[in-house]
């Protein structure tokens, strides 16, 4: 069983002083026989303590540091797998969408259930096509012609009233058990509340401005979250970031500022879902790092020094 060792903490805080002072005699004065605790009376307390392997200060950091990003995972409500091209732009993987149609796809993969990749609610409830249609809120006709879109582009599939995702795309669950291909791709971690709640922020008219999210992932530094063009490098030094005409460029904005304003305007929870540092060699530059309450691909270690950029 995992330790939960954030709520172990929490626990340890809210103990009384005396009751503190009882443990720690107890850790003092305690022996172990066949896997059992005994106080200094000979008195089996197994059930008040736990046994568990010494740690270095660097090994209890490295297990902080993973109960920070399982916590960071919870807390935005569980994450899907999304899986893309390297350097491929959505564009050219899905000719016939739009961008507000990336948007809606964007959206559509946080129902994708446990190693099924069947759309069902949280509950377990199957989404048939209306209540798809419901889900992303369109109009009947320009939800069908989208459903058209998906299904020519190969992203979902019917069987019955079911329908099912493309695991090339999106998946939850173990990737051993995915049953499919997807050595070619790369993925990232998409945080499904956090996209259900940007989602609910923009319309029909807005959506463009959400798709952006989904756009660049195949352009984004895994432990950085920077938007670049060399995103498979391991070394931070060596990263060659995108600056916003780079991004403009490829994204389709022939105004670089209209785009700014697009960046800015995506927010979580009032914290902004791009930040926009200055260029330290080129103040008229401007590099582009993605909040890792949407989407992470990095390891535990990492994230700490990406959210201290966003706090």
């Amino acid at each position: 069983m995992t330790v939960d060792r954030l709520q172990i903490e929490r626990t340890w805080k809210g103990l009384h002083p005396k009751v503190k002072r009882g443990v720690l005699a107890l850790k003092e004065n305690a022996t172990i026989k066949d896997g059992k605790v005994f106080s200094s009376t000979g008195k089996d307390v197994s059930h008040l303590v736990e046994l568990g392997p010494k740690v270095t200060p660097r090994q209890s950091w490295g297990l902080s540091a993973v109960s920070d990003l399982a916590e960071h995972e919870k807390v935005n409500g569980g994450f899907v797998l999304a899986f893309f091209n390297l350097t491929t732009t959505m564009a050219e993987r899905f000719p016939e969408l739009s961008q507000p149609d990336l948007a809606r796809l964007m959206f559509i993969g946080t129902y994708v259930a446990w190693e099924t990749n069947r759309l069902q609610y949280d509950n377990g409830r199957i989404i048939r096509k209306k209540g798809l249609e419901e889900l992303v809120d369109m109009s009947t006709k320009r939800f069908n012609e989208f459903y058209k879109r998906l299904l020519s582009e190969n992203i979902i599939e019917e069987q019955g009233e079911e329908i099912f995702v493309n695991p090339s795309l999106f998946y939850r669950g173990e990737l051993k058990n995915i049953g499919y291909d997807v050595s070619h791709l790369q993925y990232t971690r998409m945080f499904r509340k956090t996209v259900r709640d940007l989602y609910s922020q923009f319309n029909s008219r807005t959506l463009k401005q959400l798709a952006i999210i989904y756009s660049v992932l195949p352009f984004l530094n895994f432990n950085t979250n920077i938007v670049c063009f060399n995103p498979e490098e391991t070394d931070s030094d060596l990263l060659k970031p995108m600056n916003l005409e780079n991004l403009a460029a490829l994204l389709g904005y022939q105004d670089t500022h209209k785009l700014k304003r697009a960046l800015d305007t995506i927010k979580v929870e009032g914290k902004p879902v791009f930040w926009l540092p200055e260029n330290v060699n080129d103040k008229r530059q401007r590099r582009i790092i993605v909040n890792t309450n949407v989407v992470y691909g990095g390891d535990a270690k990492s994230l700490a020094a990406i959210n201290v950029l966003f706090s």
